[in-house]
């Protein structure tokens, strides 16, 4: 070929030859990874096609952008075949090093953005000469994973919108465990018991575990009289609430290689006793630490750690009682993919938890005083939700709520009473049933076009139990945001959107925006909605079906904020994955 054949690229060239690269290809390649990342979000969110969609559709990007470029891009010679290295190669050796513990972010955050380099350096260079415009695409390639190398990937919110930092900056699990010093030994020697007394919230959601406080109201004119902070301290990660008993706090964090439950003085927020157990959950978007609230009862305090550890502990000294595994062999459960978060509920002398796995029982009972099995059943194999005690046909039971649908035990001896098969195909459910009477309950799903919430009705006969539907509703969907009943409304999380559904029809009232995927409970005397948002503020709304109106704001804390808020003997306590924090809310 004649070396000056403007198509023969790798020919010695003249001043000022141009690279005759066919540019819009690519630019296709890119438009449609930004669609396959973006648009199942918004027509099917936090669905199996939306995942794979976000985290496959870069993937199948570099597929075509490097058939883009070997067969219809005008690339010749070595060319075809160095810039798919120095795409694929560096990418490769990132993923098993640099974000080994993360090897999500590669392809689902740093390949796009290689992706759009190296489209976009193309796109804007077509005036430069073949050899400085080669030369770029090769430094854009090479300098933009290094620096991508140089940033660590920090989790990500409810919408998957990435938390990042840099290598050499210390995490917040870092920061919290220089600061360690001083902190108490695993138990004190001696401490007055502790007993849970009116005004209590012992465990996950409050008293009755439905997110509902009765006979508190609080002075609502946050703008002249804000919530006094008490104290604010470095917590160990973790997306459990606190259980408030007396003057003292129960929540579990991660400290290290360890799970711990922790004890604070509700007045300073000072440690009063840790107790430790090795044992360290963490995945790419929510990061380490347990996920479950311990739940005190009888002077002991219970908490399932996210490894499947289930700890019965001395609440005044910490000192432990007895330890059981949910993931031994006779219960055959195994750890979900975000790890244990079933919060023990305490009844009947039993500590009932969620024990799911491909082998498993689905829901599990320990005897409070000494851990032994007492039973394990049920058809649950992977769910998030907890177990919750109800009255249904003037029968107390157990209700769980899991991949199958919901059952309910007779909690003695783990009796199937009844059971609802209500099967979501790739969505996990993570959310509390909210019994509306003694017949009447509602159960939603996840989020997902297909998904919703379901009024049940269960009525006790003669020869068993009779189950119906009354209705189904896909107005609300909530992703793992519990809501709260009043009177005759649901207020929770449709996904992102906090809304109103009418109980009678599953009737949507309304839809806002603006608190992310946030938790809420429900200060039923004065029909306020305490919404704890995910960017860490706390917002009263009213319990208005027909004008949800925002009375009052603060920030409470800093950062991505999961867990749910309690209100106990006149504080408001909060927590995420790096604070707490404490202020006394004023008596209206």
């Amino acid at each position: 070929m004649d070396v000056d054949d403007p198509d023969d690229i790798t020919a010695p060239t003249q001043a000022g030859r141009r690279w005759p690269v066919r540019v819009w290809p690519g630019v296709l390649v890119v438009l449609a990874v930004a669609a396959l990342m973006v648009v199942p979000g918004v027509v099917a969110p936090k669905t199996m096609l939306h995942f794979g969609a976000f985290f496959g559709g870069p993937a199948l990007g570099a597929v075509l952008l490097i058939g883009w470029w070997t067969f219809a891009s005008r690339a010749r010679g070595r060319d075809r075949w160095l810039f798919p290295v120095l795409l694929l190669v560096p990418a490769v050796l990132l993923a098993a090093t640099a974000f080994r513990a993360a090897p999500l972010f590669v392809p689902a955050y740093a390949l796009p953005v290689m992706l759009l380099a190296w489209v976009g350096w193309l796109a804007v260079t077509p005036w430069l000469a073949a050899g400085p415009r080669r030369a770029g695409l090769a430094a854009v390639l090479l300098g933009g994973w290094a620096v991508l190398g140089l940033v660590r990937f920090d989790g990500a919110d409810g919408n998957l919108l990435p938390s990042l930092s840099w290598r050499w900056q210390p995490t917040p699990e870092d920061r919290f465990l220089a600061e360690r010093e001083g902190r108490p030994a695993e138990a004190v020697a001696d401490a007055p018991a502790v007993v849970v007394g009116p005004g209590d919230w012992p465990g996950f959601r409050g008293p009755n575990r439905d997110g509902r406080l009765v006979g508190v109201s609080i002075d609502t004119d946050w703008a002249a009289r804000p919530p006094e902070l008490l104290w604010k301290r470095r917590v160990g990660p973790g997306w459990g609430s606190f259980a408030a008993v007396g003057d003292r706090l129960f929540t579990q964090e991660q400290v290290g290689g360890d799970e711990a439950v922790v004890c604070y003085a509700a007045g300073t927020g000072e440690p009063v006793w840790e107790h430790r157990q090795p044992g360290r959950f963490s995945e790419a978007i929510a990061g380490a630490g347990p996920r479950a609230t311990p739940t005190v009862d009888g002077g002991r305090v219970y908490a399932t750690g996210a490894t499947g550890k289930l700890v019965c502990l001395d609440a005044a000294t910490g000192k432990p009682v007895w330890t059981a595994d949910v993931t031994a062999p006779a219960v055959g459960g195994k750890v979900p993919q975000w790890g244990y978060a079933s919060s023990p509920l305490v009844t009947d002398g039993l500590v009932i938890v969620y024990a799911g796995g491909p082998d498993g029982k689905g829901t599990a009972a320990y005897r409070a005083d000494s851990g032994a099995l007492a039973w394990a059943a049920g058809k649950a194999s992977h769910g998030y939700s907890s177990a919750h005690p109800a009255t249904l046909g003037g029968v107390p039971q157990v209700l769980m709520v899991s991949d199958f649908g919901v059952e309910a035990f007779g909690p003695a001896d783990g009796r199937i009473l009844w059971a609802h098969d209500w099967h979501v195909p790739g969505m996990n459910r993570t959310t509390q049933p909210a019994v509306l009477s003694d017949t009447d309950l509602l159960v939603c799903t996840g989020v997902g076009p297909a998904q919703g919430t379901r009024r049940l009705r269960v009525t006790k006969t003669a020869d068993g139990w009779d189950v119906k539907p009354v209705w189904t509703s896909k107005a609300l969907k909530p992703y793992y945001n519990d809501g709260v009943v009043h009177r005759d409304h649901l207020f929770g999380f449709d996904d992102d959107r906090f809304t109103g559904l009418g109980l009678d029809a599953g009737k949507e009232a309304w839809k806002e925006r603006g608190y992310g995927h946030g938790q809420v409970l429900l200060l039923a005397d004065q029909g306020l909605l305490l919404v704890q948002a995910e960017d860490g503020r706390v917002v009263l709304v009213e319990a208005d079906p027909a004008d949800p109106t925002e009375r009052a704001a603060f920030k409470a804390l800093d950062g991505k904020t999961w867990n749910h808020p309690v209100v106990a003997r006149g504080r408001l306590v909060v927590r995420n994955g790096e604070w707490a924090a404490a202020y006394r809310l004023r008596r209206q």
